[in-house]
């Protein structure tokens, strides 16, 4: 391999690999969107009837179940015997963060399914689907613990966002996974990735129903985020240089050699978050909500979020400090 991806001797001590890194993007995505799509429902439109149909909450259901549908089919077939994946919901172990993580998603899946039906009730009845039609009726019946269903999603929705990370934090043989900010950092970029996809396909696939409020209490929302990523990946590597030893060096490591370092300060940092930054901070000073600057500050934004999570699964298992 050439000097700037390293040696592949360095590659042998990879165990977890993009089909990961993929989960936890979609993961992340999936909370994020839902966080999102909640926040908009809650606090901009709460007054309006219409309210639910919104382009950023449609697009929010919508996505959060497809993609958490879709992490959870890569992890399943990356486990190497996909038909074995039922001892996870066998077999608990509460000591144990993955446990936590299955039942936060046996939970969570079933629950934003339901949300995504209440929200395209009318296309299920238009298009006759009758057992979707059963269950929204059978939902609708609990019509008044409707908010605390919300609420009740958001919760796991959060949870779910931060398994992510806890997952990672709980293997204390690798210095940069050993964080207690790696389950806030994936949090808090996947609230940014799922400010992005909602905007992304409310604009796509919603453009009728679009409400261009929506659209800038998000950029608000996600110029929050990004301020906030920016001093937790800060904190990271501090965190780690101070604890010395294999992390200093760990730390040094992912921060200056080889592609992986590249792929951090032009990948993460340059496209993840200063374009975004710039793109936010010019659109709502200067009033520009037009359809083609959106659209590629989302897509830039979604790929810094998957390149940071790619950074932290490869890097964290690379640079090691020894």
């Amino acid at each position: 391999m050439s000097n700037m991806w390293g040696s592949m001797a360095q590659y042998d001590a990879i165990h977890w690999s993009w089909p990961i890194a993929m989960y936890l993007f979609l993961a992340g995505i999936s909370s994020g969107s839902i966080i999102v799509a909640l926040l908009v429902k809650w606090n901009r439109h709460e007054r309006e009837n219409s309210s639910i149909w919104d382009a950023m909450i449609r697009s929010g259901a919508a996505v959060a179940t497809l993609s958490i549908v879709l992490g959870l089919f890569i992890l399943v077939i990356d486990l190497g015997k996909p038909l074995s994946f039922y001892w996870l919901f066998i077999r608990y172990n509460f000591e144990s963060v993955m446990t936590l993580g299955v039942v936060f998603l046996l939970i969570y899946t079933p629950t934003v399914f339901v949300f995504m039906c209440l929200v395209f009730e009318q296309k299920i009845v238009k298009y006759r689907l009758k057992l979707l039609e059963a269950l929204i009726n059978g939902v609708k019946s609990f019509h008044s613990y409707a908010k605390n269903i919300e609420y009740f999603l958001f919760v796991f929705a959060l949870c779910v966002g931060a398994y992510t990370g806890f997952l990672l934090s709980s293997l204390y043989t690798i210095p940069m996974w050993n964080n207690p900010i790696i389950p806030i950092l994936f949090l808090t970029s996947g609230i940014s990735s799922g400010i992005a996809v909602n905007i992304l396909v409310g604009i796509l696939f919603f453009k009728s129903t679009l409400n261009e409020e929506s659209i800038k209490y998000l950029l608000v929302m996600d110029l929050r985020v990004i301020l906030t990523e920016f001093p937790l990946i800060g904190m990271l590597f501090i965190g780690m240089a101070y604890a010395g030893g294999d992390s200093l060096i760990a730390a040094k490591e992912a921060l200056s050699s080889g592609g992986w370092a590249v792929i951090f300060w032009v990948g993460v940092i340059g496209m993840g978050l200063f374009l975004p930054l710039l793109t936010v901070i010019n659109a709502l000073k200067n009033h520009l909500y037009r359809v083609h600057y959106i659209v590629i500050n989302s897509v830039v934004v979604l790929v810094g979020v998957m390149l940071l999570r790619c950074y932290i699964i490869y890097a964290g298992q690379i640079y090691i400090g020894h």
